[in-house]
């Protein structure tokens, strides 16, 4: 279920060094938090877990099933952000990741299809966090935008350059 290396890896980094203007400390002090509804446009419903249920998941990869997208909010390009959530590995080495997709429910890309690219956001971090595995949320705080990304378990949105990863709760 883990991938190693991403499709326009080289691009979507580039992409990524934008948001690294600001020195780390100064990053990580102050923040706005953001729910994954704040991630939708303007009258759009967020994606249920419960939605996978309708999904045949004997039909084709889980990508291949990922709900279509209906835009993305710009409100935060730039801005220090906490947004709490799971990982999913996409680079690693044993248990440290520094490269992940970040997903608003258990088991979204992996067991079940993925939400919608504007409810996924792919997270980069320069120092690897040791992750205590996919089932142990996280909050995550840092540099966020809008970025483009596909994967081979998931399309994405938004990208978040990670000053601070701790578990759930304490933060």
């Amino acid at each position: 279920y883990m991938v190693n290396k991403c499709p326009n890896r080289r691009s979507f980094l580039s992409t990524l060094s934008t948001f690294s203007l600001l020195p780390a400390i100064a990053r990580a002090e102050e923040f706005i938090d953001l729910e994954w509804t704040d991630l939708l446009p303007a009258g759009q419903a967020a994606h249920s877990p419960e939605a996978n249920n309708n999904i045949q998941h004997n039909q084709g990869s889980l990508l291949a099933q990922q709900p279509k997208s209906k835009g993305v909010r710009t409100d935060w390009n730039g801005q220090i952000v906490r947004l709490p959530g799971f990982i999913v590995p996409i680079e690693y080495s044993g248990d440290s990741v520094t490269a992940f997709i970040l997903v608003p429910f258990l088991g979204a890309c992996v067991h079940v299809p993925p939400p919608p690219a504007n409810q996924l956001v792919f997270v980069t971090t320069p120092k690897p966090y040791k992750s205590a595995g996919l089932h142990a949320p996280v909050n995550v705080i840092g540099m966020f935008g809008t970025a483009s990304q596909s994967t081979q378990l998931a399309d994405i949105s938004y990208a978040l350059s990670a000053d601070t990863i701790k578990p759930y709760g304490t933060l």
